[in-house]
């Protein structure tokens, strides 16, 4: 069997990653499979690069009219809307977990008889992601809220955000910026994949972490440490209703002044955090509060790693690119399979 992929472009803000590189796609097309890729001027990559690999270049938002086997594959939400969908989605819906919009997207798959394999959910046999940008969200949540320490410890508002060209032009740059101020810095969720990329992008700048996981946490919280710290960043990966990392009422008389939620799912009901209900943009990152007679100030933007897009992309894309490769085959996989069951039993409930 020799299938479509369609590469769609993305209509989030500052969105500039991709799942698929040039050179995967090269890979993909010596299998005998099709690429078509949707024209995109914010995506990393020029387009003209996956047109001189073999790639077929379409026109933005031209996914709705592709053949009807196509695979469109994508990274971040669909535009709202009421119509159906009917062909087969690859991309990460953030449906499950009670958000904003997810019955109204569960009812257009319904609607149009498409199939949604959501990449947070693509997993082996030991329910593991296969793909992740987790190290680069945590990489680059650190240090934005470097970023805005840096400012606000000097009396300066925290600029917009920007994505920068490469890991070490940032780390340099917060060396710099950081000289001889040095916050109180508690990562939590700090084993894991996102935790791991705070921890090292603060291990490169000098800073020495409090690093809190599983062990640390189990016992539930609210947390009286986290409060005594500077800046808290929270990478923790939460399946589960638990008792808030930290509450208003503990913040008191304390140091805290930047909450970085790396996380970022403030809509659903899984939220740790229950300090804010918005994500913030890169325009205005920082979600500014009076809270315990103190300005706090929280960080959380749901599209992090495109702070780093190249880096993160073509790490993302060659953990994709094997299932993707595979499923090609006969749109179908174990992995993949583990995610459309996941979507059927969602959309079962609706």
């Amino acid at each position: 069997m020799k299938s479509i992929f369609w590469l769609r472009s993305e209509t989030k803000d500052h969105e500039r990653r991709t799942p698929l590189t040039p050179t995967g796609a090269e890979q993909i097309l010596a299998d005998g499979h099709q690429i078509f890729v949707e024209r995109c001027h914010d995506r990393i990559i020029n387009d003209e690069v996956y047109a001189n690999m073999g790639c077929k270049l379409v026109e933005a938002h031209s996914w709705k009219n592709a053949p009807k086997e196509a695979i469109i594959l994508g990274l971040k939400e669909l535009p709202d809307s009421d119509e159906p969908l009917t062909h087969k989605h690859i991309y990460f819906a953030h449906a499950y977990k009670g958000q904003a919009g997810a019955k109204e997207l569960l009812q257009r798959f319904k609607k149009g008889g498409g199939s949604l394999y959501d990449l947070e959910y693509l997993i082996d046999e030991n329910n593991r992601r296969v793909a992740a940008f987790g190290f680069w969200a945590g990489f680059s949540g650190a240090a934005a809220a470097m970023d805005s320490w840096a400012d606000l410890s000097q009396g300066k508002e925290f600029a917009a955000l920007k994505d920068h060209e490469n890991q070490n032009e940032w780390i340099q740059s917060l060396k710099e910026r950081l000289s001889g101020k040095i916050p109180r810095v508690m990562v939590v969720g700090a084993k894991g994949r996102c935790g791991n990329g705070a921890m090292t992008l603060l291990n490169n700048i000098g800073i020495a972490a409090t690093g809190w996981d599983y062990e640390e946490t189990k016992g539930g919280g609210p947390f009286k440490a986290i409060a005594e710290h500077d800046v808290f960043i929270n990478t923790a990966l939460i399946n589960k209703k638990i008792p808030p990392f930290i509450t208003e009422d503990m913040l008191e008389d304390e140091a805290l002044s930047i909450i970085c939620d790396v996380s970022c799912d403030p809509s659903g009901d899984l939220n740790p955090i229950p300090l804010y209900d918005r994500v913030g943009s890169w325009l205005h990152p920082l979600q500014s509060k009076l809270i315990a007679g103190k300005i706090r100030h929280i960080l959380a933007v749901d599209n992090l790693p495109s702070l780093l897009p190249l880096e993160s992309s073509e790490d993302f894309a060659s953990q994709l690119l094997p299932h993707l490769r595979s499923f090609a085959i006969d749109n179908d996989s174990p992995v993949f399979r583990r995610s459309l069951e996941i979507f059927k039993d969602y959309s079962a409930k609706i």
